[in-house]
């Protein structure tokens, strides 16, 4: 399977368009969950995404219980990126079928997706007290190439 990024009910389009980005520039597929905050053919989500946005590999879902069951990625290939994770992004050897998953921009990732998934958190460390997180389409960037580290 191929490593992807996952957004989980992404809210804003020009963060899903920067994200698109990214997965055309590291050759990741990208996965979006519904529901969104906007309309996939915003041209907020292609402005961000440039002329690239054509060569993204988009796959698009229903929900989380329908991404687990047609995309069906291992659970062990599953990285849920929250700034409570017991892990650093630095600490994690990634399997070459990652995917790199992020929630909405203003609470993150449901607790559905959370439920049993503890030793799957992942965070992004912020050396300044003065954040309390990063931008989506920056932690999805730098985390793809954390998982990317040594292939690129």
């Amino acid at each position: 399977m191929r490593p992807a990024i996952v957004l989980v009910r992404p809210e804003i389009a020009g963060n899903t368009g920067s994200v698109g980005r990214t997965c055309v520039a590291l050759d990741l597929d990208l996965c979006l969950i519904r529901p969104y905050g906007f309309e996939i053919t915003d041209r907020n989500v292609r402005r961000a995404g440039l002329d690239y946005w054509k060569h993204v590999r988009l796959q698009e879902f229903d929900g989380w219980d329908d991404f687990l069951a047609r995309r069906a990625p291992r659970p062990e290939a599953l990285f849920l990126f929250e700034d409570f994770g017991a892990r650093s992004v630095y600490d994690v050897e990634f399997p070459t079928d990652f995917h790199l998953v992020f929630g909405q921009e203003t609470v993150g990732l449901p607790q559905a997706v959370l439920d049993g998934r503890d030793d799957r958190l992942v965070r992004l460390p912020m050396r300044s007290p003065y954040i309390r997180s990063l931008n989506l389409a920056n932690a999805a960037t730098a985390a793809a190439y954390q998982a990317l580290r040594g292939t690129l």
